[in-house]
Formats: C-alpha cells, structure tokens, sequence
C-alpha cells in the first residue's frame, strides 16, 4: 500500500497552497449541491449530506461557505445542474486510472479528460476497461488519541468497521462503502475526532513504473486531473508514486 495512505492524501491537501485549496472548496461545493438537490437539506434527514458537511470541515472549508452552498442549493435561483460521470484508461506504463467527474458540460469535461490522457502519454479508454480492477471501499480516518490497540479494536469493530490499521497520529479504518456515515458517527459518539470519512477505490493490483520520463508524465497527468474543477476524484494503481512530505 505504499504511496497509497489515505493520511497523506490528506496531509497534501491540508499543505496545499491557498490557490489549491480554493480548488477543494469547489469541488466540494458541487458535492453539497448535488446532495442537497437529491436529498434535501436537512443534514439529520440526508446522511449524505452529513457526511460532506465533515469532509468539507477536515478541509476548513469555513462554516460560512458551507451554509451558503447548501441555501444556494435549496433555493430556486441555483441554476446549476452538475451530472456524474466517470472516465476510465490508462496512463503511463498502462497504471490504471478512474476518474470521477460532477459536470454541467458533458463536452467539455470528456474533451479536457480526453486531452490529458494523450499529452501525458496515456489513453482513455470505453466504460468498464478498468474499473474491475477496483473495489468501493469506504474509508473512515480518526486521530489516534493513543488508545491501547485493543481498545481501539474494540471500538473500531463495535462501530461497524472492517478492518483497521494504526499509524503514527491516525487510525485508518475500512468499512462497506454504504456504511461510511454509520461508522463515522459511532465513532464521533465514542469521542474519536474524524479527519476523514468517505468511499473510494481501492486497486486490488499495483502498476510499478520503471522509466523516469514515464514517472514524470504519470505525475503530470495526475496533477492535470486533479486541477481541473470538473474532476472530484482520481483513483490509480500506481504503486511507486512520490510521497510529498509535509513542509
């Protein structure tokens, strides 16, 4: 699982400039918008919602902003539609590569998309090329408040978890992708702090990339699709990926 740590995901973000951090905010914003016109927006009758609100918090996205997307979201003055859509192909020494969107231009999305793949020496592939290769797993991150193991284990499992590994200053905890705001909340009832709670995929392989030039447009392609406002998530099987370390 090396370069792979939920932790240090979102270490980076935290670490991230002012001008990236604007980026998340966005991002998440049209995650709340979404779920507010799906679901409502009352956060005790939308667990969705509940569960964006935390993400947005662990991001400081400030409470301000928060109220004011999801006001936007429920008033008739919201205009936007964003629509899910999910990109597959490959990168760089054929890594694997899913890329979830929320889009209010189909067009335009798939062409970026389509463009990032061939400028960084990738290709993007039909529906179904790749996603097999993944599994929904979710994924909740508490602080470790430096409980012995089996107390931890104790309360990981009685919340609902799958599993669990400890780390240094977190606890990473899996769990089944629908129950992510079940887990999170009997783990805030016990005391834990939630740094994140969310569902992702997971590779069951690992691509290894050799070629240094490879490497560098692997890392481009990334950074590309990650900058664009489009794109929410991107998930791959590259096993060897860069660490950044926190400054």
């Amino acid at each position: 699982m090396s370069g792979h740590s939920k932790w240090d995901n979102i270490k980076r973000k935290k670490g991230a400039t002012d001008a990236a951090r604007a980026k998340v905010f966005t991002k998440i914003g049209r995650e709340i918008a979404v779920v507010v016109k799906m679901g409502g927006p009352d956060p005790a009758g939308n667990a969705k919602l509940r569960d964006l609100i935390a993400k947005a918090k662990a991001n400081n996205v400030p409470n301000d902003n928060i109220d004011r997307i999801i006001k936007k979201a429920a008033g008739d003055g919201d205009k936007n539609n964003y629509e899910p859509m999910v990109y597959e192909g490959y990168g760089p020494s054929g890594v694997a590569v899913i890329v979830e969107c929320l889009t209010d231009n189909k067009n335009r999305t798939a062409g970026d998309v389509r463009h990032y793949f061939d400028k960084f020496g990738g290709n993007m592939g039909t529906s179904g090329c790749v996603s097999f290769m993944f599994s929904d797993v979710g994924t909740v991150v508490i602080e470790n408040n430096g409980a012995d193991e089996d107390k931890i284990m104790e309360d990981c499992f009685e919340a609902g978890a799958d599993d669990f590994n400890i780390e240094d200053d977190v606890i990473e905890i899996s769990c089944g992708p629908n129950d992510v705001s079940t887990v999170r909340e009997a783990l805030e009832g016990m005391g834990y702090k939630v740094l994140s709670a969310e569902a992702e995929k997971i590779p069951s392989n690992y691509t290894t990339i050799e070629d240094p030039e490879a490497m560098k447009k692997m890392g481009l392609l990334l950074e590309h699709l990650e900058d664009n406002d489009d794109v929410q998530n991107v998930y791959h099987n590259w096993e060897n990926m860069p660490v950044e370390e926190e400054e």
